[in-house]
């Protein structure tokens, strides 16, 4: 797998900010209830969550997260989706791919002796 280093850059300058981090854990974690399709929990219908909903527990003003969001777009951590006034906010699972595989040791990779 090659690394793309000017992307894996913008996903750690946009998680930098506790702010964004927060609210990508909050979609993550969103993501990751496995609720049914018509389930609702904390503002979370499914495996999507409706912006408006979680806003509230971020402290921040509208603007600002407006900007936290297109950070996070930008990095390609997370995709929105518009529908009606509604903004729903899902993980993309492919850049969260990306970093396991970059930070997480493979288990069927050979080790490598040193020599001394």
């Amino acid at each position: 797998m090659k690394v793309n280093i000017a992307q894996i850059v913008k996903v750690f300058k946009a998680l930098a900010n506790p702010h964004r981090l927060d609210l990508f854990l909050k979609i993550k974690e969103a993501h990751e209830l496995n609720l049914a399709d018509d389930e609702k929990q904390d503002g979370c219908i499914g495996k999507e969550c409706f912006l408006n909903k979680i806003m509230g527990n971020l402290g921040v003003g509208p603007s600002t997260l407006s900007h936290h969001l297109k950070e996070l777009v930008n990095a390609n951590l997370i995709e929105t989706e518009k529908r009606g006034k509604f903004l729903i906010c899902r993980p993309n699972l492919e850049t969260i791919e990306q970093l396991k595989m970059i930070f997480l040791p493979q288990v069927d990779r050979p080790s490598k002796k040193r020599k001394n």
